[in-house]
């Protein structure tokens, strides 16, 4: 199952990121390495939010994210909901894998 996770960030996100953006790379790498995070960053022009895709049996991963991500936790996101998505085609999946 996949589970999409969107920030709203504050409007001087950019500005602040720097002090945090370390601790968060390294939060999202242990995501990526434990094979939860599939991919994430910041929309640009304007850069207001960022959509990060994760994949488990719950949302529950990303919610675990959310809750010890030094943006979320330092205010840089107003934020955030968890949804789940339902991807029907992409690559890598087989065309069969799916269901309309």
């Amino acid at each position: 199952m996949y589970f999409l996770l969107t920030y709203k960030l504050v409007p001087d996100y950019m500005m602040r990121r720097e002090a945090f953006r370390d601790v968060h790379l390294k939060l999202a790498l242990s995501a990526v390495d434990r094979g939860e995070l599939v991919l994430g960053g910041p929309l640009t022009e304007p850069c207001d939010q960022a959509l990060l895709l994760f994949q488990g049996n719950s949302s529950q991963v990303a919610e675990n994210f959310a809750k010890q991500d030094p943006y979320v936790l330092n205010g840089l996101v107003e934020n955030w909901q968890v949804r789940s998505w339902s991807i029907v085609l992409g690559a890598g999946l087989s065309p069969h894998s799916f269901t309309l």
